[in-house]
């Protein structure tokens, strides 16, 4: 019975070694947009002056995954957004006039330009580098008004979580 008992544990412990090799798994990989996706830290500015200090944004994969558009989400920590915007996966850059945003019944229409992801462009406030953020809104809600929000890539570093 001993013997017995040896045998299966002996089967057992090999069934696991091989059942666990990693070599035969799939990667899954990543989305089109990865380059492009993330969290931000942004200032955002009227002109030269400050309106909003650092606050938290996100760029990410739409649910097509063609490359051609991104999410950008502000998690109603600037203006309360969430648009799809037009990209240039090539050229890290996005735009895009009239984005719809519904969020929570709150609708506007927002106008994104002159946005730029510029890998390792940005010195984080912890004196680290970073990939950079920059582009400009006009919401329909207030015409005529242009907001830039430029920033920097979240790291998890605590010297630069706002």
């Amino acid at each position: 019975m001993k013997k017995v008992i040896r045998i299966f544990l002996l089967l057992g412990t090999i069934h696991l070694f091989i059942s666990c090799d990693e070599g035969g798994d799939p990667d899954p990989g990543a989305t089109m947009v990865v380059a492009m996706s993330g969290d931000w830290f942004v200032q955002t500015f009227v002109g030269e002056t400050l309106v909003a200090d650092y606050a938290r944004i996100s760029t990410y994969n739409t649910s097509a995954n063609d490359g051609t558009e991104i999410w950008i989400d502000d998690h109603g920590n600037i203006w309360d957004f969430k648009v799809k915007s037009p990209i240039n996966l090539s050229d890290l850059t996005f735009s895009g006039d009239d984005l719809n945003s519904d969020v929570d019944g709150y609708v506007v229409s927002v106008d994104i330009s002159n946005g730029t992801i510029v890998e390792d462009g940005a010195t984080t406030t912890g004196g680290n580098t970073a990939d950079r953020i920059a582009f400009d809104a006009e919401f329909s809600d207030d015409p005529g008004t242009v907001y830039t929000m430029i920033g920097y890539k979240r790291n998890g570093l605590l010297e630069d979580e706002h």
